[in-house]
């Protein structure tokens, strides 16, 4: 078999390769429903409705008990809070809004008559991204309100040339569930997509290409081919 011949049949084995990837669960929400996991940033969360963090600083207050009502509460690092009657609550990916709701069902329970529970974030505290994949710095980076995932991506330096962009991953936790939404950051430079908001404790994953990843070893190869084809 003359070389070029091989060096032919090794670029058809890295495109029969790319082809036979992973079919995508149903649990990767995709298109519309992945936006329904991570909005555009033009419907980026406020402040009031951004799920609630470890470290983040809380003022919790419930109508006519000042016994029950705190200036100050540091949610730990297992994502809880400690009250009074209410235990040790989980609030950590929570909306404040969501998180009242919570405290207002367990004091209700047993305790109180309607209570009515307020929750604000006082002072948050810093957020941060894991951007992994085929990037080329993988790493934890700070997030803010503004953060989009073109952003996260740049913050770790761009895609590398085998990143399969079509393929960009967003893991989240929305209401204590765990959730994943794929999106394709080639689109999104276009402007043909939104480009959604990251937030702190999600981890963008970029995909990677078994094509361009079979062309690039044949290209570092060629050096080698060559000097065959010169005895020929």
């Amino acid at each position: 078999m003359k070389f070029p011949t091989i060096i032919a049949a090794m670029f058809a084995s890295a495109a029969l390769s790319a082809c036979a990837t992973t079919p995508v669960g149903p649990e990767v929400a995709t298109g519309v429903d992945a936006y329904k996991v991570a909005p555009s940033i033009s419907d980026a969360k406020t402040p009031d409705s951004a799920p609630i963090g470890v470290g983040d600083e809380l003022s919790l207050s419930v109508l006519g008990e000042p016994d029950l009502s705190f200036v100050k509460l540091v949610v730990d690092d297992a994502g809880r809070i400690q009250m009074p009657l209410a235990g040790s609550v989980k609030v950590s990916g929570l909306s404040p809004a969501d998180a009242s709701h919570l405290i207002e069902t367990k004091l209700g329970e047993r305790y109180l008559k309607y209570p009515q529970v307020t929750i604000n974030v006082n002072t948050a505290a810093e957020k941060f991204v894991s951007v992994e994949g085929q990037v080329n710095h993988a790493g934890a980076y700070p997030v803010n309100a503004s953060t989009t995932l073109l952003g996260a991506v740049s913050m770790a330096q761009s895609p590398t040339r085998i990143a399969k962009l079509s393929e960009t991953m967003v893991f989240r936790t929305v209401n204590g569930k765990r959730m994943v939404a794929r999106f394709d950051l080639n689109r999104i430079r276009k402007g043909v997509d939104p480009d959604p908001q990251i937030l702190g404790g999600d981890v963008v994953v970029v995909g990677f290409s078994q094509l361009k990843s079979g062309y690039r070893d044949v290209l570092q190869m060629a050096p080698i081919f060559n000097i065959f084809l010169l005895r020929f």
